[in-house]
């Protein structure tokens, strides 16, 4: 299908409505120059930027060779006509099937269709912020992205219409829940840092009490905006749309205040006598509750018991337990899962009967900034592929963090030689899956997350051997205007990227270095550090001292040459989609590149991984390179004069992969035939 001047792309109404919505994609009406999303024909809330010749100047993602080519007849004019088509991939393999949709939230969707899953996968979309689309929540509804269902209503109003809600359809809003549209016992709500659409604003200066006066003397007005400071008073008329959090923009300070049914209202035949009573009764009560607060408080303080940021949390769509309510859970912490850098997880279960893993941080200092980051940053992030955060404690000296049960453990437990087998489709699944948490900590969040710690051990699999990303315990948030941020803190050994280890600033690039050498030991079915094939097959003579074997050198060596099959976990014998394999290696061999710049990003990753984009042969990289020699490799051994290495004396999972001295600390490396 074409889109023209006269035929546009339109949304349905819901997910279960196909009738036309209010969000459509058409060619912008007055230079013909650009697609734009629109809201009810014409609020416009995106555009793709001009046409170049080739791509549009505001849509990057053109550029790359993708399956698509996209063709622009008669730009700039009314008979402008825009349509793309597919190319064929290696091999005269038929591209997958692909759509373009306006979905009925108002972003523009991309989808593939994954054959072996069976199901359409969404790998690119704008705008990239849900609440950036115009309306989406409709009037005085709040917008959060982070949500699986991203609108609520401010407190004292519900949907206008349920059932719309329910399906997916917000745009209706809400309105007071009594029903009513204005009250002359109205006052006003304090809703916070917002930023708003569609109302009109009317200013003046006058005080608070003016300012509220004038407002409630017409029921067209919605609230209003104060300035203690100047006195400038802001009314709102009309609708407010795309209500959202605007707290960390320090360009926009003012508090909004919404007009709602005020509380307490007097009800008729009651005395004024009793109404006076009951306020002075109220009062003292109330007196004697704050003076008994602010003493446990002072008490806290002075024993140094009190918890200190108490607001990092409000506002954390999360549950708060009692240290005693986590101790029943867990049964006294019986019953262990396992034990990362700053404390143990155990195995609990909630009164609901549900299944939990409870982690209780151990050490002060960096486990408490650990426990800090983990509620600021997933507490209400919800992605399929991430871990999901249920709840925390934070009493006294305590700090635990409670997260969803993973019935199949980490990843890590399956890369044993003499442990359980994944098929082939579990480990393409994982690859995927990873890639999409991974990404979306990246690229979709509010503020970019670099995890930091990217390792088997830190991805769960869920009853469906779904792969979640876990402990963000090391993750370091940036906002969007900052392109790098200053490495503080080092990941686990073995995953760690050359610019790590060199003190440099670190990218998310140092995330995609961790995932490539993950995904190396993904599908050899073995950790990167380990005894030789030719060592585990033959034992090894009586007394001799076991040598560790470092398998990305001589992996990248056997991608890049095309024997992918020697890589590949020999369990598997020939059950696996080779064509997948082949992607997976070369994904994982330009994701350890040395120079974080020839490294693509997780999004790119994705694409990558499901065939949308081609995979070309990576070059091999230059330290991994350095590693190769000979015929035989005897590993790289501690220098005590030049520093850490890798080689025989390496110490189990957590080898290091680069050395802190000479390059010729490195050593020759090659590896046995497998």
């Amino acid at each position: 299908m074409n889109i023209t001047s006269e035929r546009s792309l339109i949304s349905w109404r819901s997910i279960n409505d196909p009738s036309p919505g209010l969000f459509s994609l058409r060619i912008n009406p007055l230079g013909f120059n650009e697609f734009e999303l629109v809201y009810n024909k014409s609020a416009k809330y995106w555009s793709t930027g001009n046409w170049t010749g080739d791509a549009f100047d505001g849509v990057p993602e053109m550029t790359i060779p993708y399956i698509y080519k996209f063709h622009f007849s008669d730009p700039f004019t009314p008979s402008a006509s825009f349509w793309y088509t597919e190319r064929e991939l290696e091999g005269g393999l038929r591209s997958p099937l692909t759509r373009f949709q306006v979905d009925a939230i108002g972003q523009l969707k991309q989808y593939t269709w994954t054959q072996q899953n069976e199901y359409w996968n969404m790998f690119w979309s704008q705008p990239d912020n849900k609440c950036r689309v115009y309306g989406l929540c409709g009037n005085l509804g709040v917008c959060n992205s982070t949500l699986l269902k991203p609108c609520v209503c401010v407190s004292g109003f519900s949907p206008v219409s349920d059932y719309d809600w329910e399906s997916g359809d917000y745009t209706g809003g809400c309105v007071r829940e009594n029903r009513d549209l204005c009250e002359e016992s109205d006052g006003f709500m304090e809703v916070g840092v917002v930023r708003f659409e569609g109302a009109a604003m009317v200013s003046f200066v006058g005080t608070r009490s003016v300012c509220e006066r004038i407002c409630l003397s017409n029921c067209s007005c919605i609230g209003l905006f104060h300035d203690g400071k100047t006195s400038l008073c802001k009314n709102l008329y009309g609708s407010l749309l795309n209500l959202r959090n605007s707290s960390s923009d320090s360009t926009f300070q003012d508090v909004l205040y919404v007009r709602v049914p005020k509380e307490g209202i007097v009800r008729k035949g009651v005395s004024k006598s009793v109404l006076l009573i009951g306020s002075i009764g109220g009062s003292v009560v109330l007196l004697g509750l704050v003076a008994g607060m602010l003493l446990i408080l002072r008490k806290r303080r002075k024993n140094g018991k009190g918890v200190e940021g108490d607001g990092v949390f409000p506002g954390l769509n999360l549950k708060v337990f009692t240290y005693k309510e986590l101790c029943a859970a867990t049964r006294g912490f019986s019953d262990k899962l396992g034990h990362g850098g700053f404390g143990a997880v155990f195995q609990g279960e909630l009164l609901d009967s549900t299944l939990v893993a409870v982690k209780r941080l151990e050490r002060p200092g960096s486990g408490e900034k650990e426990f800090r980051a983990e509620v600021c940053t997933i507490g209400n992030i919800q992605h399929i592929n991430l871990v999901r955060l249920r709840g925390f404690c934070s009493e006294s000296s305590h700090r635990l963090l409670i997260y969803d049960y993973m019935p199949n453990g980490p990843l890590s437990a399956y890369l044993r030689r003499d442990g359980l087998n994944l098929i082939w489709d579990v480990r393409f699944r994982v690859a995927v899956g990873t890639a999409r948490g991974i990404a979306y900590l990246h690229e979709e969040c509010r503020d970019c997350i670099i995890h930091c710690d990217i390792k088997p051990e830190n991805i769960l699999l869920d009853s469906d051997y779904t792969a979640k990303v876990s402990d963000f315990g090391l993750a370091k948030l940036i906002g969007r205007d900052f392109s790098r941020v200053l490495a503080t803190m080092r990941g686990t050994w073995g995953y760690v990227a050359p610019e790590w280890i060199s003190g440099v600033a670190i990218t998310t690039k140092a995330d995609v270095y961790s995932y490539g050498m993950t995904l190396l030991e993904l599908l050899g079915g073995r950790r990167n550090v380990e005894a030789p094939p030719s060592a585990r097959g033959a034992g090894g003579r009586e007394g001799e001292k076991a040598e560790k074997w470092f398998f990305p050198p001589y992996a990248a060596q056997k991608i890049i040459e095309g024997n992918v099959a020697a890589v590949v976990d020999d369990r598997l014998g020939s059950a696996y989609d080779i064509e997948e394999a082949q992607r997976v290696a070369s994904v994982a061999v330009w994701c350890i590149q040395d120079n974080e710049e020839m490294r693509p990003t997780m999004g790119m990753v994705v694409k990558m991984l499901e065939g949308v984009v081609e995979v070309t042969t990576p070059p091999p990289p230059k330290l991994l390179q350095a590693l190769v020699s000979g015929e035989s490799y005897h590993g790289v051994q501690i220098d005590s004069g030049k520093g850490v290495s890798i080689g025989g004396d390496c110490c189990g999972d957590n080898a290091g992969l680069y050395s802190y001295g000479s390059p010729s600390s490195l050593g020759n490396a090659s590896s046995p035939a497998k």
